[in-house]
């Protein structure tokens, strides 16, 4: 790695804000998603795309965001991907006064675009600002920050946007489709205000990164010697990386499902919003005690892969405990899929990254898109509790038992994605090349 200056506080703390940003304006989708339920009168399936709309911009501008951040850098990238960001939160309020689902969505999906560019950019920048060795350890420093902010997004807007949702719900079933509308024309009017204070303050970061002193790095370039000639490889002699691209496909789609599920899991038991609302703080407090402990015990303790198995192995364990219990002890397994979940990411990309060399910004976009896991994996969960529910209103199972026991068994779909993160941490990120 060449870089500019020794001292790489600075850049860290920098980058670290960014990160923060990332998981305010991510993890508020745990709210957003019985908010638009009920806003637009959507069925399950539905209302999950709001992670579709955030994730899919994942697919669509990875490897366009890697090719404008080669031509402006890494610190114009992210200024850039910030300001797109608060142009999406602004989207939000022509779509609250309209109270139209798919403008909220184009909004999501607009942030998206600004997050890939922004993530493109700090997720290698990061990565190769030290040794590779500790790549994860500065990784979960960065989740700290993102996983943080993300509790304070999700309660801030959970207040906000969740406040008197119950008596809300109770009411449209009952009330004339005049008083449905003033009803629902109230709701969106909570969303005006705080995204407009969103929008205030990316666009306010995006000025401070465009001036910020930020050191100047580049992966090393790998060079093999074939026939006793040097070569430089190709991004697809690299099966270690396609390998982790999937790995973090299916890693964000559990990820997404255990923080942006758990509150519309919660009152699909009985639970309160009120009460509902602080669900996703337990998921990322999870994840920020197991971060705090994966900043001491990585590289120095633990190597990055034996923390990818642990983390694979409870994630398969505390899904099965989901799957076997009920009421608020389920919903505590959903949350402590945090624990499993927060070394996944750190460890992947160091994985993955390594020996890339030339083709390291290549290989972050890919492994930006693989975030499409998130728009791509809830919505099954979603479809799979409709499909449940279905089945079991035909056999006269009653209205709220039938959610309950569809939404729990539905999370059977995490075991997969676990089994192939633990694949890659025993077997997957050694395979450097194509056997011939």
């Amino acid at each position: 790695m060449n870089t500019t200056q020794k001292n790489n506080l600075v850049p860290i703390l920098i980058i670290g804000g960014l990160f923060a940003i990332f998981g305010f304006v991510t993890w508020i989708n745990g709210a957003l998603i019985p908010f638009m339920r009920t806003l637009n009168e959507l069925t399950e399936a539905q209302s999950y795309l709001v992670a579709t709309a955030s994730y899919i911009s994942f697919v669509v501008m990875a490897l366009p965001a890697s090719y404008v951040i080669n031509k402006i850098g890494y610190r114009n990238g992210i200024s850039l991907g910030l300001a797109i960001m608060a142009v999406g939160a602004l989207v939000f309020i022509p779509a609250a006064d309209a109270r139209t689902y798919w403008v909220f969505l184009l909004a999501i999906f607009i942030q998206g675009i600004g997050m890939t560019i922004c993530q493109t950019a700090a997720n290698p920048y990061i990565t190769i600002l030290g040794p590779i060795e500790s790549g994860a350890k500065r990784m979960a420093m960065m989740g700290i920050a993102n996983k943080v902010a993300g509790a304070l997004g999700s309660v801030i807007f959970g207040a906000l946007l969740l406040s008197g949702i119950d008596e809300v719900n109770e009411k449209l079933g009952t009330v004339s489709d005049d008083e449905k509308n003033v009803l629902l024309d109230a709701m969106a009017d909570s969303v005006h205000t705080p995204y407009i204070v969103m929008a205030v303050i990316l666009f306010v970061f995006a000025f401070f990164i465009r001036k910020a002193n930020l050191p100047h790095v580049e992966a090393a370039e790998e060079e093999v010697v074939v026939g006793g000639v040097k070569t430089s490889k190709t991004i697809f002699q690299y099966p270690h990386l396609w390998l982790g691209v999937l790995a973090l496909f299916v890693y964000v789609g559990a990820e997404v499902i255990a923080g942006d599920t758990i509150i519309a899991y919660g009152i699909s038991l009985g639970i309160s919003a009120d009460d509902a609302k602080w669900f996703t703080t337990y998921t990322l407090m999870a994840m920020v005690g197991t971060y705090a402990l994966g900043v001491f015990l990585i590289p120095k303790y633990i190597k990055q892969k034996t923390a990818l198995i642990i983390s694979a192995v409870l994630g398969i364990v505390f899904s099965l405990c989901i799957l076997s219990t009920s009421g608020f002890t389920s919903v505590l397994f959903v949350a402590a899929l945090g624990i499993a979940n927060a070394l996944v990411w750190p460890a992947i990309w160091p994985l993955t990254l390594d020996g890339l060399g030339k083709h390291t910004k290549t290989a972050s976009a890919l492994l930006i898109m693989a975030i499409s896991g998130g728009a791509i994996i809830p919505p099954l969960y979603g479809r799979l509790v409709d499909s449940g529910k279905h089945e079991m209103m035909a056999n006269g199972v009653t209205d709220v038992a039938e959610l309950s026991a569809a939404s729990t068994s539905s999370y059977w779909i995490l075991i997969p994605c676990y089994l192939i993160v633990l694949f890659f941490a025993v077997w997957g990120h050694k395979i450097k090349s194509w056997k011939k």
